[in-house]
Parts: C-alpha cells; sequence; structure tokens
C-alpha cells in the first residue's frame, strides 16, 4: 500500500513534469532544490548522494572524493578566464571543498559545428595550464560535434577523482558560535561575466572574475586546523582525519553566498548572521552590481571558499588563508547563532537586521 509521502511525491513529479524546464532550474536555488528533492534524489537514493555536498565520498582501501560539473558559460572568454580554466577550477575546487586532494580529471567536449580550432587551441591550453597549477593528471574524456546552432559554441564537463585528507562533519557538526569564514571578496565571477556579457566591460576595467584553484588555500586552511588541535605546523604529522575544528567548507558558485549558506542553515536547529560590515566587497563589483541591479550576495564566485569553524580555531585558519595567494582578503563575515533557527541573517550596516533566502527565479544565468 502507498504511504502518504509516496503519494505526495508523486503528486509533486506529475506537476513538475506537467510543466516544462525553465533556466530558473539551474540557477541553484529554490527551483534547482525542488528539481533535485522531487525527481533525482528518489530515483537514485543512496548514502554518498544524499549528503548533496561537492562531492562524493566512496569507501575502500582508501577514501576517495568523486566530484563531476558541466560548464556552458557564456561568453567562453570572460576578464580572468575562460571556460577551459573554469572547467578545471570548478571540479577540483568541488573535490577540495569534500576534503580531498585532487589527482585526476575526465574531460569531455561538446562542439558546435563551425566553431574556430584556434579558439578550441586556446581553450586547451588554459585547460592544461590549470590542470598543471593544480598538480592533476587528465586521464579521459570524449569529444562529441553537433550541427550549427544546437550547442552555444563549447560545452565542457569534468569529473575529478581524489583521496580523501580530511573528514569533515558537514552541517551536522555546525554549532551556535562557530565562526564563518570567506576566503576572499564576494561576487567577482557572476559580475564579471554579466558585465561582459552586456559589453560594459572596458579594456583597462579592475573587474575579473575570482575564478581559480583552492587547493593551496584549502590545503592551509586544513592543515591550520590540525596543527591547532595536535601542536603541530607541518602537514606530514597530521593524522588522516584531521581536526574536527572546521565542520564544512564550500565554494559559493550558483546562487552565491546567501544561496551557499541558506543549504547550511535549512532545516537545522542555528542561523548564521552575517555583518555587513564586514563583507569584502571589491569596489569594481559593488558599482557592477549598482549598474545591473544585482545583489552581490547571490553573484557566484569561482574561486572562493567559504567556511565555518570552532570559534577558538578561527584566528588561526583566517591567518593560514590570507597567507595564502589568493587568501589576501579572507575575513570573519558571520557568526553561527541560536536565534531564528533555519535562517540567514545579515545585520545591515545601519543597525537593521534582514533575512537573506535562498535565490528565487535566475538572477545569473549562463555563469559557470
Amino acid at each position: 500500500m502507498m504511504n502518504t509521502n509516496t503519494k505526495n511525491i508523486d503528486k509533486h513529479n506529475t506537476e513538475i513534469m506537467s510543466e516544462r524546464i525553465t533556466l530558473d532550474y539551474g540557477s541553484g536555488g529554490l527551483k534547482t532544490a525542488e528539481l533535485i528533492d522531487s525527481i533525482l534524489l528518489p530515483a537514485f537514493d543512496n548514502p554518498a548522494l544524499a549528503s548533496l555536498g561537492d562531492g562524493a565520498l566512496l569507501k575502500g582501501n582508501r577514501q576517495l572524493v568523486f566530484s563531476t560539473d558541466s560548464f556552458v558559460v557564456t561568453p567562453w572568454r570572460f576578464p580572468g578566464g575562460d571556460i577551459g580554466k573554469l572547467s578545471v577550477c570548478g571540479t577540483v575546487n568541488d573535490v577540495c571543498m569534500a576534503g580531498g586532494e585532487p589527482k585526476y580529471l575526465s574531460l569531455s567536449f561538446i562542439l558546435e559545428e563551425g566553431f574556430l580550432f584556434a579558439d578550441f587551441r586556446n581553450i586547451v591550453s588554459s585547460i592544461a595550464e590549470e590542470s598543471k597549477k593544480a598538480g592533476i593528471s587528465i586521464v579521459t574524456g570524449d569529444t562529441k560535434v553537433v550541427e550549427a546552432g544546437k550547442c552555444d559554441g563549447i560545452y565542457i564537463n569534468t569529473a575529478g577523482i581524489g583521496f580523501q585528507r580530511a573528514c569533515l562533519p558537514g552541517k551536522t557538526g555546525i554549532r551556535p558560535g562557530d565562526a564563518v569564514l570567506i576566503s576572499g571578496t564576494i561576487g567577482c565571477h557572476g559580475t564579471a561575466v554579466m558585465m561582459a556579457r552586456s559589453g560594459l566591460l572596458t579594456a583597462d576595467s579592475p573587474l575579473v572574475s575570482d575564478c581559480r584553484l583552492l587547493h593551496e588555500i584549502s590545503a592551509a586552511a586544513l592543515t591550520a586546523a590540525g596543527a591547532m588541535r595536535h601542536g603541530s605546523t607541518t602537514p606530514d604529522s597530521m593524522p588522516h582525519h584531521m581536526s574536527d575544528a572546521i565542520r564544512i567548507m564550500r565554494d559559493p558558485t550558483r546562487g552565491g553566498v546567501a544561496t551557499t549558506l541558506n543549504e547550511f542553515t535549512e532545516q537545522m536547529p542555528f542561523s548564521i548572521e552575517l555583518d555587513e560590515s564586514s563583507l569584502p566587497f571589491d569596489t569594481s563589483v559593488e558599482t557592477a552590481c549598482h549598474m545591473l541591479g544585482l545583489d552581490p550576495l547571490y553573484c557566484a564566485c569561482e574561486g572562493r571558499m567559504l567556511v565555518v569553524c570552532a570559534p577558538e580555531a578561527a584566528a588561526q585558519i583566517l591567518t593560514a588563508m590570507q597567507k595564502t595567494p589568493g587568501g589576501e582578503h579572507a575575513a570573519q563575515i558571520g557568526t553561527v547563532t541560536k536565534e531564528m533557527p533555519g535562517k540567514v541573517i545579515l545585520k545591515t550596516s545601519i543597525g537593521g537586521r534582514r533575512i537573506l533566502s535562498r535565490l528565487t527565479g535566475i538572477q545569473l544565468p549562463r555563469i559557470c
């Protein structure tokens, strides 16, 4: 006999399938969560998938971290990078956020008939350069070419495998009083892509994407957390499980910082309060967001890392990030509280407070 929950899921599935998939369902916000919760999780339910982390932990003789991502950014070249650099950074960073040390990458292309060989060579060069920086090998892949008009130039899929270097408790390990850190300025990638798409960027504009690898800065944070607990400053002396001082790490891509933090707090007995005066915004991002009518807290980052950690570890982890290239503007931006459980709250610069919900609709299409 079908239970009530199953009936509700089937009814919801029918309602969704009677409609059409829109861009909203790829935003990383409420519609994406709806698609995952109502169709994908019921179909593929298993422990590795259920946590919905940046990567899956696969048990074996040595625990592996596995992640995959697809890239459809337009324009494919943007200030600070291109789709090739993005495809490596995106997947390598997801492996790192799951506590992994990335080692291997698969690489698949979907090319549109008529795409220029010169552009393809440039993209492949970007992939090779970023892979070398990350110390990873591209070990398998695939290429498909579709008719003109069936693809926007080039799409890329990558999958990454690494070895687990840290076992992070995840959002269930978050406690009131914990510190919320970010490794750098907020919203640069999404804003730069949208300005480039709008033709509003000049050659001398300081606005560039934050697209970059997070393998070094995540390792620095984990090392600082382990060293703090075990009284050592050398990575070689850290046990495999590391310290639980870091509860969770995540790169705030689609939906930005606000949506990612909502993923931490939803249905949990705590809230996260951000201090607006502590948020590291680049002046050029604030100006661009004002022009485009965007909120930088919902703009994607592709080279930034959110960390929730024990309060006694915050200063040491923050210092380690600030000393690592790309982490110079790392800051503590908030605190975990008991007030208004399940919510993300922004304490504004004028003393008010407002709730930051998940992204609704689609603010920035095709930015990653």
